[in-house]
């Protein structure tokens, strides 16, 4: 790889039609079906290149676990422990019901 400068990259990138910006972010959530990605203070770029952009984040996540109400539901009536118990422990075992009802039943 040739040793470029990040100026000197800049121009070849620019003659190339690709541009990057950065963006000033505070945080960036990603939510899928059963879990949410948090990024706190994240660096976070812009790459356009002929119209196709593409977001680049760099950080570290906080990995939260959606937790289903029925789930809570069938772990508190199963162990006869509260909702905040149920809860507090499918959060601990990341969704699992057999191991929350377990952690709580011991």
């Amino acid at each position: 790889m040739l040793p470029l400068d990040d100026r000197q990259l800049r121009k070849m990138m620019k003659r190339m039609g690709i541009n990057i910006k950065e963006i000033k972010a505070e945080r960036v959530v990603i939510e899928t079906t059963d879990k949410k990605y948090l990024f706190k203070n994240p660096d976070v770029s812009i790459m356009d290149m002929k119209g196709q952009k593409t977001y680049q984040i760099v950080g570290t996540p906080e990995i939260i676990t959606n937790i289903n109400e029925e789930d809570v539901d069938l772990v508190a009536e199963k162990t006869g422990k509260s909702k905040e118990e149920a809860r507090k422990a499918l959060e601990e075992t990341n969704g699992d019901i057999a191991q929350a009802i377990i952690n709580l039943s011991s």
